[in-house]
């Protein structure tokens, strides 16, 4: 008896896990409604979050460049996150180190918005979902649904600033044109491939970033509060962030390794294989973690130049500083 091969279609594949995530947010929404949890939301979360996201994201292009051409070319850059530097000004000219500037500060701002709104309008729900012991665990479940909904909108924007960098013929592509290249090139579902990718650097970000600055905020001000009677708002945002910044960049370099090698060849790789791929580089483990000091130095200004301005930003519009309450 001959046995057939069934090859997985791709589309059918994409359009079942949407269908998986509608379920299950469907399913959060109804629990949510069963102990009477009230789903506040409050515009001003998602302002504060875009405008801090698209801000931080923006002014770090540069950085974000070298860092992936050292990540997708280990062979060329191999001498730190200067000499690489050096060496694409030099090999392409200064304007190199802004490709993909366009797609950064748009995808990053509808991220941003949704990540930060997603996760503060979801904090009070977990709460009551899971108890007011429990109001870590709340935290930690915000982030990931956060993390997940942001992830889902960065992909295309994402894969065109990936493809600015390492593909010399999408580097003069705008937002506009290169997002509609990328399509007749490889398909809708093909660039939406990468979500996979994009999850696992996104939700370990999202968690380390958000759920550790809301802790260690807290923590400072009820530390501070038993020596001084104002506490200084604006140290406790640099402090907390500059923490957070560190948390969140270990939690999610061997995503963003895996995102960068997904979006290396042409149309992205499999999650799994880009997996395998980096795993038998000659380094093993340790190829996940290539690239970790020029993204310290990346990922450090831009959590701490965003939670600030995210800080800053909802008290402009009413909110309190986060922690303080």
């Amino acid at each position: 008896m001959k046995l057939k091969t069934v090859v997985p279609n791709r589309s059918s594949s994409w359009h079942h896990w949407s269908s998986r995530c509608l379920l299950l947010l469907q399913a959060l929404l109804l629990a949510a409604t069963t102990v009477d949890a009230k789903l506040d939301i409050d515009y001003r979360y998602f302002v504060a979050g875009g405008t801090c996201a698209a801000f931080s994201h923006g002014i770090t292009t540069p950085i974000d460049v070298v860092k992936t051409k050292i990540q997708a070319n280990p062979e060329k850059y191999n001498k730190g996150l200067l000499d690489a530097t050096v060496q694409i000004c030099k090999t392409d000219g200064p304007k190199a180190l802004l490709a993909g500037l366009g797609p950064t500060v748009v995808g990053y701002g509808l991220e941003g918005a949704m990540k930060f709104g997603v996760y503060e309008v979801c904090k009070p729900v977990f709460v009551q979902l899971c108890g007011a012991s429990r109001e870590k665990l709340a935290f930690v479940l915000s982030s990931f649904l956060a993390g997940a909904v942001a992830a889902v909108l960065l992909v295309p924007m994402e894969s065109l600033r990936i493809k600015q960098v390492t593909d010399a013929s999408f580097e003069n592509d705008t937002l506009l044109t290169g997002i509609p290249k990328l399509i007749r090139n490889e398909g809708w579902t093909a660039i939406m491939s990468g979500v996979w990718a994009m999850l696992a650097k996104q939700v370990p970000y999202t968690f380390g970033k958000q759920v550790s600055f809301d802790i260690i905020a807290s923590t400072l001000y009820t530390f501070l509060a038993q020596f001084v009677q104002v506490v200084n708002k604006w140290l406790v945002s640099v402090a907390s962030a500059f923490c957070a910044s560190i948390v969140a960049c270990l939690c999610s370099q061997p995503g963003d390794m895996i995102l960068t090698e997904t979006y290396q060849s042409d149309p992205p790789k499999p999650f799994g294989v880009a997996v395998q791929k980096i795993y038998h580089r000659p380094g093993g483990l340790a190829e996940f973690f290539r690239g970790t000091q020029a993204r310290i130095v990346h990922v450090g200004m831009i959590i701490t130049s965003q939670l600030v301005v995210y800080d800053i930003v909802k008290q402009l519009l009413g909110l309190p500083a986060t922690g303080s309450h």
